[in-house]
């Protein structure tokens, strides 16, 4: 028996509290929330797993890269598998790979291969060229490469140029 099976009363309001589904960087996190004020509670064996995958993010992980037959095979350390296999039994499973710009590989894993399917993706810096400060924002679509595009805002002229994938 799961505690969201339950009737939950929030503590400030003592009014019964409404399941919702938050999806928060690829985790679909088990909430309940009070209408009248607000207050969230997350499923705590959710929020333990998310935190645990929030643990990993921010390692960093040096990894060799090895010649197999014509490919390349590149070694991913256990506890990202054994977290992986915690959330689903994926191994042998296709992933998807894909180059994403110079020097930067994705890889994901337990993709549904719909045509709904898709990855959006977003980027901001600032760079400083000349003593002048631009912003720029580059926004990636799978399903729809045409949407691609670079925004360059100049600070000082609050000027705005945008540019699709392709450069135009």
């Amino acid at each position: 028996m799961d505690i969201f099976d339950n009737t939950i009363l929030c503590k400030k309001c003592n009014r019964a509290m409404k399941p919702q589904l938050v999806s928060k960087n690829g985790f679909n996190l088990r909430t309940i929330k009070c209408e009248k004020c607000g207050e969230i509670i997350v499923h705590p064996s959710d929020k333990q797993e998310y935190e645990e995958f929030i643990k990993l993010k921010q390692k960093e992980y040096e990894v060799k890269m090895r010649m197999v037959g014509n490919s390349y095979a590149v070694s991913i350390p256990r506890e990202i598998v054994d977290f992986m296999r915690e959330q689903e039994n994926m191994i042998n499973d296709m992933v998807k790979l894909s180059f994403q710009e110079a020097g930067r590989i994705s890889l994901s894993f337990n993709t549904p291969e719909q045509e709904n399917s898709r990855s959006i993706s977003t980027k901001e810096v600032r760079i400083v060229r000349n003593g002048k400060v631009f912003h720029a924002k580059q926004v990636s679509d799978s399903a729809n490469p045409k949407n691609n595009k670079k925004v360059i805002l100049r600070n000082e002229l609050n000027e705005e140029e945008e540019e699709t994938e392709d450069g135009r």
